[in-house]
């Protein structure tokens, strides 16, 4: 029933966001007028090159970056209007991991219940509950710094779950990791997902939005290009798998390009 279906987890409608330049008159314009819908519980892939403005786009959905023009929100909330309530709703993890490698993993996740006050002995049940489900109960009392990179990454997203979001951002979640840690992370976004989260995933693996994403919107040049199903966008480029796909809808960058998102940048990072 129409009635029953629930609202989208992120709707993104003329979304603009641009940068101020040293070398150039005028400002750098790297997002011109994104529109996007990601329905709940559902992951989708958001996949550009380099400097496409992917992280910049990540920067204003989850408010560490404030948008120039466009209406935008996520929850249920606007990320303009009322930026606590996303805040409150939303998980993060990027491309670099925010685990504390002088404390222990139980450290790292007891630390972030703090952060979200849940209180002495709810903190130390989420904190149990996410060590089990990561497979960490092992590893728990070990300083993370003795960690390999795959536990790392499964110790940042546990820490990003702490306070139950609805909506997860993973920002090239699985760079630099194995073949294997990378599959095992894919196993725990399924997982996510069949609980009712919603995942916005940005990746430079393509099979990795073939495997995971329900939709996938391609950007480039500050624009969506392209966006649909893994099978529609094969279907309607006559590609054989999403790597062609990319390579038909966006120009190969110049250098790594990553000097055209300004949010990559050392001097944007938050």
């Amino acid at each position: 029933m129409p009635g029953n279906t629930p609202a989208p987890a992120i709707e993104v409608a003329g979304l603009r966001k641009s940068f101020p330049t040293r070398t150039k008159k005028g400002d750098h314009v790297v997002l011109d007028g994104v529109d996007l819908v990601v329905p709940t519980g559902t992951v989708t892939a958001l996949l550009g090159p380099n400097g496409a403005g992917k992280t910049t786009a990540v920067g204003v959905l989850s408010t560490l970056l404030r948008a120039d023009a466009g209406t935008v929100r996520v929850a249920g909330h606007d990320v303009h209007d009322d930026p606590g309530a996303v805040r409150a709703s939303i998980g993060v993890t990027g491309q670099i991991t925010a685990v504390d490698d002088l404390l222990t993993g139980t450290e790292n996740l007891r630390l972030m219940a703090d952060l979200h006050h849940l209180g002495r002995a709810a903190g130390r049940r989420r904190t149990a509950e996410l060590l089990e489900q990561f497979g960490l109960t092992e590893a728990a009392g070990k300083p993370v710094a003795t960690y390999s990179g795959g536990m790392k990454r499964k110790l940042d997203l546990a820490m990003t779950l702490v306070g139950a979001p609805s909506v997860v951002f993973l920002d090239e979640p699985t760079t630099g990791l194995d073949p294997r840690s990378r599959r095992t992370l894919w196993d725990e976004v399924r997982s996510l997902v069949a609980g009712g989260t919603t995942i916005l995933l940005t990746t430079q693996y393509l099979e990795e939005a073939d495997r995971l994403a329900d939709h996938v919107a391609v950007l480039d040049g500050g624009r969506i290009v392209a966006e649909g199903t893994p099978a529609e966008l094969k279907s309607v480029h006559d590609a054989g798998s999403l790597d062609d796909v990319f390579l038909a809808l966006t120009e190969p960058p110049t250098g790594d390009g990553s000097a055209d998102d300004p949010a990559t940048s050392k001097e944007n990072v938050r």
